[in-house]
């Protein structure tokens, strides 16, 4: 792993579905699959698929997330579309990734430094 978390590169993890409508907005779709899940669909009425909306600024993130910039430069890019209103951007961006990554929606590579 690299010393700085900021050179961390996040990437949409491969078969995760996703869609963006006419307003920007990103719903992930995830599928509930396992033993645990199928109990919970007959018993709970859980769906089988859970719809994840995104907000605006996770939206962006989420569509600028190549696999190629890491945290500092999809920071320069949300600035530049954002201005002021972001801020402290990569206070919120190292957050907002960690939170992704902690439900699977995310995968790592190490910085290029």
């Amino acid at each position: 792993m690299s010393k700085n978390y900021l050179e961390r590169i996040p990437m949409r993890p491969e078969g995760l579905m996703w869609e963006i409508d006419d307003e920007n907005i990103v719903t992930l779709s995830i599928e509930n699959k396992g033993f645990a899940n199928k109990i919970a669909q007959k018993l709970l009425k859980k769906p089988k698929i859970s719809y994840i909306h995104l907000d605006e600024l996770g939206s962006f993130v989420w569509t600028i997330m190549d696999g190629k910039a890491d945290i500092i430069e999809l920071g320069e890019m949300v600035l530049e579309h954002f201005g002021e209103k972001c801020e402290p951007v990569y206070e919120r961006l190292a957050k907002y990734l960690q939170i992704l990554s902690s439900y699977g929606f995310v995968n790592w590579k190490d910085g290029k430094k």
